[in-house]
């Protein structure tokens, strides 16, 4: 249910947001893996959650482009 209110948000969103968001969460992903490649993370788990963050925000944006076009 929380990537159904995630995917609501970011609809809600203009595409200048979106793309920020997307630097934000490449940017958490790099210090996630970087925390693990040092044994510094407790939970791995949330690098699955970031990069499939990634995968929602790129698609909003694909859609918001799809839709402008036509």
């Amino acid at each position: 249910m929380q990537s159904k209110k995630f995917l609501e948000d970011l609809r809600e969103k203009t595409s200048e947001e979106l793309l920020t968001d997307l630097v934000a969460a490449k940017k958490e992903l790099f210090n996630l893996r970087f925390q693990k490649a040092t044994s510094k993370l407790d939970n791995t788990a949330r690098i699955t959650e970031v990069r499939k963050n990634i995968a929602r925000i790129q698609t909003v944006i694909t859609q918001k482009r799809g839709a402008a076009e036509a």
